[in-house]
């Protein structure tokens, strides 16, 4: 099952959801090829010690969206990790802030890396961040265990 299709059934509920995006309060708000789109409603869980969202939130969301985005690029068998990560915050975010959309888009795609950016927003469009990422493209050969991508292609349970 190709990257794109893969994401499309983890967001349609026919595959199991991912553990740290439940975790964190975030999901899937809209995926296409080359770009994903990720939404979270800040919570007071989300809170650093001064009583703003934590800069891990954003940046998780940051990774999130663009690593996905780089995925719906990605044929069946092909997977890919983060190598640099690049976070530029703008403004805090609070529970006052409401929703934020994280959007990812890829820049390139190519046999080896690939690289994306991402913008962070509340619903009025204003812009809380941004980011870069450069991800590492490999064949998903892991030394006899297949990948979760390679699992539900082949019909396995995960």
């Amino acid at each position: 099952m190709s990257g794109l299709e893969f994401l499309r059934a983890i967001s349609r509920g026919e595959l199991s959801g991912v553990p740290m995006a439940d975790l964190m309060g975030f999901g899937f708000h809209e995926i296409e090829e080359g770009r994903v789109v990720f939404e979270c409603v800040p919570a007071e869980y989300h809170y650093n010690p001064i009583g703003t969202v934590h800069g891990g939130l954003a940046a998780t969301l940051f990774d999130s969206a663009m690593g996905c985005a780089v995925h719906t690029m990605l044929p069946a068998g092909v997977g890919y990790t983060t190598v640099e990560l690049k976070v530029n915050f703008l403004r805090p975010i609070t529970v006052r802030t409401g929703r934020i959309l994280c959007e990812g888009k890829t820049i390139h795609v190519g046999g080896r890396l690939a690289t994306a950016e991402a913008r962070l927003l509340d619903e009025a469009g204003k812009l809380y961040g941004h980011a870069t990422t450069t991800c590492m493209i490999f064949r998903e050969e892991t030394g006899g265990k297949a990948s979760r991508a390679a699992r539900v292609g082949e019909g396995g349970k995960l």
